[in-house]
């Protein structure tokens, strides 16, 4: 307990009398200083006694006497003891009205005890109760730390450490998302302060910020977990009223061991990247006996289920695909970076010190997959993420949910495609996310799926959406992914020397040419969607022959004709 008033005049040593204040001997005191300054306000901090002899104090004069006390009242001082039979055999009336007008405790201090008696005292006393809390405080530590070691963790820490601050407390993962509070009711009081843990979230660790909760009426402090440039977490204790000594010694005894538990060794994440990086290698390689038993525990639990492969990349401003090395050579052979050999794209942000859209993506799945104690293997791999999660999970969800805040974030308007790319709008966009999603699998179609997984994100980049499952990619069109500078391209080579024909009058072969493909090559149909006669038209299917050097019988001739006519008809309007 701190050191007061009460405590001092009970001191049988001091034979300290009360004149005023009786009712405010509960205050603590956190010194004694002695002055005999008329103005000692300036070398006051507050919670002092202060201690005078009135030497150079007219005490006796109402006015000065009522200037001195309020001014020391207001200044913080907790009490003032006034020296009997030295300068006055008895404290004067003047200042004992004064004092009680201000609701200031004044002790008379009799001549037989020293001001120095009083100031050891004080100093004992407090040295007592500092004791009191670094010991309060390392039994809090042990308490917190067989906790943290038991079968709960975190949950059954958090819940000695409300105990032991007559609080709350609550756990955020690296999302912002509260994973553990006690009591329980403490999560929803928690979940008021997201916006307040993200702001935390975005200095690097470690930070911390005091807030005051409105609704119910705590003092809350928040504590990044972390020891890198990026929080893993935040601790938030909320009490009714500032943290002593030893609640504070609690406090960062906890913050510690919860940094020890969200934040594994720079080694221990090396070797468990190595580790899924070569679980995938063996499953794209075709040899899930293997990958089985490579994963043990860690990464077993999400191939006994279906899983589905995620493929994601960043999408720059200029909107050019980075360098992958999966699309450069067989995936088996490729995968061996892992978050310690980060991308020359992810070095580039950690310098800046921010947080690539790749590694937002992995902390929201990884996040979502402890919540639920279920398995998620993620695998850096040049500037793309390789994500294995379980089918209908919470990793699974978090993707989904992730790419629609980057849709919602730069907006519903599809990113421009092929030509009209080149407008300098779209320059200004920031950088996005493309992800493809496979079908659900095992560990004998993980190859297949990572393929299915390649070719979502090749339509997602194509159509500027931040996620595109496979299932989507078979039941929407293909004609969509004819959108590229390089298809345009062949099909205008293709079609220019009908259109030259064309543009010098002498006939209408490209519109004859498209009613003819859509009907199948009936001449009677097309003549008549035409408006010409059936023989005008074959005179005209000949012509296309020979400016093409080509046969209209050949089925593959007729397919690449039909598709380079879609291919242009949105820019030609035909």
């Amino acid at each position: 307990m701190p050191h007061t008033l009460a405590s001092l005049v009970n001191h049988t040593a001091l034979k300290l009398e009360v004149l005023a204040g009786e009712g405010r001997l509960d205050v603590p005191v956190r010194w004694a200083h002695s002055s005999e300054l008329i103005d000692p306000v300036p070398y006051m901090e507050g919670g002092e006694l202060l201690l005078i002899t009135a030497l150079k104090l007219d005490a006796e004069d109402p006015e000065t006497a009522d200037r001195y006390v309020r001014r020391v009242a207001e200044a913080g001082v907790v009490g003032l003891g006034f020296a009997v039979g030295v300068n006055y055999e008895e404290v004067p009336e003047a200042l004992v009205d004064a004092a009680r007008r201000h609701r200031l405790p004044l002790l008379a201090v009799p001549r037989r005890t020293p001001f120095i008696a009083i100031s050891k005292a004080v100093s004992a006393a407090v040295a007592a109760d500092q004791y009191r809390a670094v010991t309060a405080g390392f039994e809090a530590q042990r308490e917190l730390t067989r906790a943290a070691l038991g079968a709960e963790g975190p949950t059954e820490l958090l819940a000695r450490l409300a105990a032991y601050l007559n609080g709350w407390a609550a756990l955020y993962d690296a999302s912002g998302a509260v994973v553990a509070a006690a009591p329980e009711w403490a999560a929803r009081r928690a979940a008021r302060l997201a916006e307040d843990v993200a702001r935390l979230r975005e200095r690097p660790a470690p930070a911390s910020s005091v807030i005051s909760d409105a609704e119910g009426d705590d003092r809350v402090e928040l504590q990044s977990l972390g020891t890198g440039r990026r929080s893993r977490g935040v601790l938030a204790v909320g009490t009714g009223a500032s943290l002593g000594t030893a609640e504070r010694y609690a406090v960062h005894s906890a913050v510690a061991l919860l940094t020890l538990t969200t934040e594994r060794s720079r080694a221990l994440q090396e070797a468990e990247l190595r580790l899924g990086a070569a679980v995938l290698k063996m499953l794209l390689a075709g040899e899930p006996d293997h990958a089985r038993a490579v994963s043990g525990r860690l990464y077993g639990g999400l191939l006994d289920a279906p899983f589905r492969m995620v493929v994601a990349e960043p999408v720059p401003a200029d909107d050019q695909p980075p360098s992958s090395a999966l699309s450069a050579s067989p995936p088996s052979s490729q995968l061996g970076a892992g978050r310690g050999e980060p991308s020359a794209q992810g070095r580039a942000s950690s310098a800046a010190g921010t947080v690539s859209v790749l590694e937002a993506l992995a902390d929201a799945m990884e996040s979502a997959a402890v919540r639920t104690g279920e398995a998620v293997l993620a695998v850096p791999d040049g500037g793309r993420l390789i994500v294995l999660v379980a089918d209908g999970g919470a990793a699974a969800d978090a993707c989904t949910a992730f790419a629609a805040a980057v849709e919602a974030r730069l907006g519903t308007q599809p990113r421009p495609r092929g030509r009209s790319a080149r407008s300098g709008a779209r320059r200004e966009r920031p950088e996005g996310l493309a992800i493809g999603l496979s079908a659900p699998t095992g560990p004998m179609g993980a190859a297949h799926a990572y393929r299915q997984a390649e070719q979502a994100l090749s339509v997602a980049r194509r159509r500027g959406r931040a996620l595109v499952e496979h299932e989507d990619v078979a039941a929407g069109s293909v004609l969509p992914l004819l959108a590229d500078d390089a298809v345009l391209a062949f099909a205008d080579g293709l079609l220019r020397a009908l259109r030259e024909h064309d543009a010098t009058g002498r006939g209408d072969l490209v519109a004859s040419l498209r009613a003819w493909l859509a009907r199948h090559g009936q001449w009677d149909a097309a003549a008549a969607d035409l408006g010409v006669h059936r023989h005008t038209l074959r005179y005209r299917m000949r012509r296309v022959e020979e400016i093409l050097g080509r046969s209209l019988d050949d089925p593959d001739v007729r397919m690449e004709l039909w598709l380079a006519l879609k291919a242009t008809s949105a820019q030609t309007g035909e």
